[in-house]
């Protein structure tokens, strides 16, 4: 399943694993709109859906990684750390990839292309998620 994610300096296209729930449930909401908030180098948007925590969550993720997390109903979009990854701050180069996620979340997929062009999102940003058509 393919998702577009838009915002007023840019969008991108993320992949997701059509077969898991969250995934599935996610689709049943879309298209929507919500608000993007930024924490480290992560964006995260409430999406108005509630699932459960899956048996594979996981808190530490690849960048570019499309999680769903379930303390607060939101997508997640890991782009770089946070400020609780290992080493925040750290110029050690081992530290500065991390990216860790408030909580275990579950693993939908990953953005297609760069995700550092998450960059470009700011706090408060008006954030639209569509269904891609195949």
């Amino acid at each position: 399943m393919h998702i577009r994610i838009s915002w007023p300096a840019g969008n991108i296209t993320a992949t997701l694993d059509a077969s898991a729930p969250t995934t599935q449930a996610l689709a049943k909401a879309l298209p929507l709109t919500s608000t993007a908030h930024t924490w480290g180098e992560e964006v995260y948007f409430a999406t108005g859906v509630s699932v459960s925590r899956e048996t594979d969550a996981r808190q530490i993720v690849a960048p570019g990684t499309v999680a769903f997390w379930t303390d607060g109903d939101a997508l997640a979009l890991r782009y770089g750390p946070t400020p609780i990854s290992q080493g925040w701050g750290s110029p050690r180069s081992e530290f500065r990839g991390e990216c860790r996620l408030a909580s275990p979340c579950n693993v939908l997929g990953n953005v297609d292309g760069d995700a550092g062009v998450l960059a470009t999102v700011r706090d408060g940003d008006p954030v639209r998620v569509e269904l891609i058509e195949e």
